[in-house]
């Protein structure tokens, strides 16, 4: 897929950058080669290669879980300025 310098200026003006000639020029330049990069990456065969999560193959330390904090709901309640069965009441802002 190629950029023309029309559909350039057009991208800049929905993005709403002011390019000027030689910019636009030069953007066309470079969105061209990402586009050819992009369509050698989609040539490239990738089939029999198992998905990976890590390049090194590494995994990740796991530790139990289990809980480590306390309730301090009724501790932060406390403080709040107004409370109705264990919820916070806020002022309303959207009728």
């Amino acid at each position: 897929m190629s950029l023309s310098l029309d559909e350039v200026r057009r991208i800049a003006w929905l993005a709403r950058i002011d390019t000027s000639d030689a910019e636009a020029e030069a953007m066309r330049a470079q969105l061209n080669d990402i586009f050819d990069l992009i369509g050698q990456l989609q040539r490239v065969s990738t089939e029999g290669v198992e998905p990976m999560t890590h390049a090194e193959g590494l995994t990740l330390r796991l530790r139990e879980d289990a809980v480590s904090g306390s309730d301090e709901r009724k501790l932060h309640q406390s403080v709040a300025p107004q409370v109705e069965a264990g919820l916070y009441l806020v002022p309303k802002v959207i009728e």
